[in-house]
């Protein structure tokens, strides 16, 4: 059985990896026609929209681009629409590897609501639905033709949505799951806008049809819609590997401004490639939003000491907490590993317990039995550079533990 856990840590290692090279690809494609279409040089007469000449690896490219289509239409189109589809289906796998399997460990928090894990995954997968469903009413409504207030509305949604999560999950669930929500309605804009816009224009000019130029109007929307809601995915991406980002009660309020800090970095950029100036004033928005960030992440938002210990345990932690060997693994690791994932760590200068782990009461070390059975008992990745000398006995304790605990 604890075979089991080694083959899933590396299913979702391989999970992770496709999904940060999938969403590498759809990134970069998508930065470089943003920056593309707003550095095209509109004042060459011709039929074209605009132009540009680029240089890149030893070679010259000559680009052009039509506001509807060519007179006569191209043998060979390359669509760009893969990328995006591989990123959501890849983040969609490691959010079932990570939070729906693990969601004892991942995903509910019982002090927030005590729901069953049918329940949590219910919620979770509903909520990427419903996210979607809202943006594109938005976008259809009148409010398609006010970008800008349409934007700020946008917002609102995305904060009620971090606020509502962080009444549910755990605050690292809370953020991933947002930024999840976010990439929903990025892909859903161009697997159910982009895409058949793009195709209703194709197959106008195969029939020998006048293309409808609203089709691009529209998603050409939903592609700058997507180029601002980058950045701010990718730090919730991220933010499960930071404490300091979810592991406090505003972390809502943080995520809120890292959307913000999203529009304001893109804003540079977006200008300075249309040729509009530099408007540095962005980066100094971008630095106070930042420290706003940093000084709202000091406020604690973790179970204490006290209530750790009182609570009734978890199923999960009821498990291993009644496995064989649990009061000397317990032993083991509060006197190897506690000293730093403490909620007031006493090794050097530490602050905060790495990765928000905590390792001191029953809860505390039943709940994190199988990541202490990976990081302590399989590998030898804790302690790091094995500082508090753990004996190789003493991992055999940990692994046996586990174990028990599986059968």
């Amino acid at each position: 059985m604890y075979d089991v856990a080694i083959l899933w840590d590396w299913i979702a290692f391989a999970v992770r990896w496709l999904h940060v090279i999938t969403a590498i690809a759809w990134i970069g494609s998508s930065f470089y026609f943003i920056a593309l279409d707003l550095g095209l040089n509109r004042d060459i007469k011709g039929p074209a929209d605009g132009e540009e000449w680029q240089v890149h690896g030893g070679g010259f490219y000559h680009i052009q681009k039509y506001l509807v289509a060519p007179e006569e239409m191209p043998a060979h189109l390359t669509w760009f629409k893969w990328e995006s589809y591989a990123t959501w289906l890849s983040g969609f796998a490691m959010l079932a590897v990570v939070y729906w399997v693990g969601a004892e460990l991942y995903l509910i928090d019982p002090a927030k609501a005590d729901l069953a894990i049918w329940q949590g995954i219910a919620i979770s997968a509903a909520s990427l639905a419903v996210g979607w469903v809202i943006y594109d009413a938005l976008c259809k409504s009148p409010l398609g033709e006010t970008p800008t207030t349409l934007m700020v509305l946008l917002f609102v949604v995305l904060v009620v949505m971090s606020w509502g999560y962080n009444q549910i999950f755990t605050g690292r669930a809370a953020l991933l799951h947002l930024g999840a929500f976010t990439a929903t309605i990025m892909t859903a804009n161009v697997f159910l806008i982009i895409m058949p816009n793009q195709r209703v224009v194709v197959a106008d000019l195969q029939a020998g049809r006048t293309p409808d130029p609203k089709y691009g109007k529209i998603a050409k929307l939903r592609s700058t819609h997507n180029n601002y809601l980058t950045l701010p995915v990718i730090f919730l991406m991220l933010s499960n590997h930071y404490p300091l980002a979810f592991g406090t009660q505003y972390a809502w309020i943080i995520a809120a401004l890292v959307f913000l800090m999203g529009v304001t970095i893109r804003h540079y950029f977006n200008s300075m490639h249309a040729r509009q100036g530099q408007p540095h004033w962005t980066w100094a928005l971008t630095v106070l939003l930042f420290i706003s960030i940093a000084w709202l992440s000091t406020y604690p938002g973790h179970e204490s000491y006290e209530a750790s210990e009182a609570r009734a345990l978890t199923a999960y932690e009821e498990r291993f907490a009644q496995a064989e060997g649990f009061e000397q693994a317990h032993d083991i690791v509060r006197g190897r590993c506690s000293m730093c994932h403490a909620r007031a760590p006493v090794w050097g200068n530490m602050q905060w317990a790495p990765k928000g782990v905590f390792l001191e009461t029953r809860a505390d070390v039943a709940g994190r039995a199988r990541e202490i059975y990976l990081h302590a008992a399989v590998s030898h990745a804790m302690p790091p550079a094995n500082i508090t000398n753990l004996p190789a006995e003493d991992r055999r304790v940990l692994a046996a533990w586990y174990q028990s605990g599986t059968e």
